[in-house]
């Protein structure tokens, strides 16, 4: 089993609804605009901005981009205390108790999709009180990114369990996939025939980010027909 995600470029509008989706399901903290303007905004899932062409016929595009989940990850090899690492199933997953914030893994990641958390979080207030009961919230002075939403994973596995059976496509989907509008964001067992999102990664259109560094991630899109 190896969890994935096929984004469609055609289909994604850029409306940010899965980065919105992802910090309230991953208790992301919410930074002030001067922490922003340091560079030190905390998003897993990010919106990569692309400008086209010039003034007057420029064109702004906006490309999801979570943490690429690769299956040589270079983060994971600068780590000194294996706060992160690649598990059994394909996901890099982070141990935020055994992070010290020395941010190797950030300078290793071509992909810029890590975060350091520079302050204890705080959030407004009630906010507090409708955060995700399932999802810690990380301590000042560790790193943190997006993990497929991991403890849906392990939410879906007990249930399984639970009733006796394997899991099934569309069990486990992380918070961006569930709630794209346009399902542009396919979700699910890349090494599964059955499942769509392995028929979408073989598409003619699909391609990876820094493919050439031979990273292997497994987020692929799905290039914009013209």
């Amino acid at each position: 089993m190896k969890w994935g995600m096929v984004i469609d470029l055609q289909k994604c509008t850029g409306c940010g609804e899965c980065a919105a989706a992802c910090k309230l399901e991953n208790n992301v903290a919410i930074v002030d605009s001067g922490e922003s303007e340091m560079g030190r905004t905390m998003l897993w899932m990010d919106m990569l901005t692309i400008y086209e062409g010039e003034y007057p016929r420029l064109r702004v595009r906006q490309i999801p981009r979570p943490c690429m989940h690769c299956d040589h990850p270079p983060c994971t090899k600068v780590c000194p205390v294996r706060a992160t690492y690649l598990n059994d199933e394909g996901i890099v997953a982070q141990i935020y108790p055994q992070c010290i914030g020395c941010r190797y893994c950030m300078a290793a990641c071509p992909y810029t999709v890590k975060s350091f958390n520079w302050y204890k979080p705080e959030f407004p207030p009630g906010m507090a009180r409708a955060t995700n009961p399932d999802v810690s919230v990380r301590p000042v002075g560790v790193v943190e990114k997006c993990t497929f939403c991991i403890h849906r994973l392990q939410v879906a596995k007990e249930q399984a369990k639970f009733e006796a059976r394997d899991l099934r496509e569309g069990d486990f989907q992380p918070a961006c996939a569930d709630s794209c509008p346009t399902g542009a964001i396919v979700f699910g067992d890349l090494e599964n025939r059955d499942h769509q999102v392995n028929r979408l990664a073989h598409s003619p259109r699909a391609e990876k980010l820094l493919e050439d560094l031979g990273t292997e991630p497994k987020v692929i899109y799905l290039k914009e027909v013209d």
